[in-house]
């Protein structure tokens, strides 16, 4: 069984690989049917990860909305032909520093 801070260099890793694959912007991110799979797969894969954190490591950072990123997460797996791509990226830019950030946290409160 991994541990919580397997899980969370894993979200760490999927967060730097969405900003790589972002970073040219949002023009790059529409027109680009490779890099918009490859921030798909990694949102999937993330929030996958968050869901096999520990309940005390989620309990630890209240601010990050644990249950919504397990719900998006669905969205990306099940509902994969009705993804807003424009919807996506605002979620990128929004949602994704407070969730490094509390990665980030945890893992060096558990190093």
């Amino acid at each position: 069984m991994k541990d919580d801070a397997t899980y969370l260099r894993h979200i760490l890793e999927c967060i730097r690989r969405i900003e790589e694959n972002t970073a040219a912007g949002p023009g790059a991110f529409l027109g680009s049917h490779t890099l918009q799979d490859a921030v798909l797969r990694n949102l999937q894969t993330m929030a996958e990860s968050t869901q096999r954190l520990s309940d005390a490591a989620k309990d630890a950072h209240p601010e990050v909305e644990w249950r919504a990123i397990s719900a998006f997460r669905n969205i990306l797996v099940h509902n994969y032909l009705g993804i807003d791509l424009q919807q996506i990226w605002t979620i990128v830019q929004r949602d994704l520093q407070p969730l490094k950030a509390a990665a980030a946290h945890l893992l060096g409160a558990k190093s």
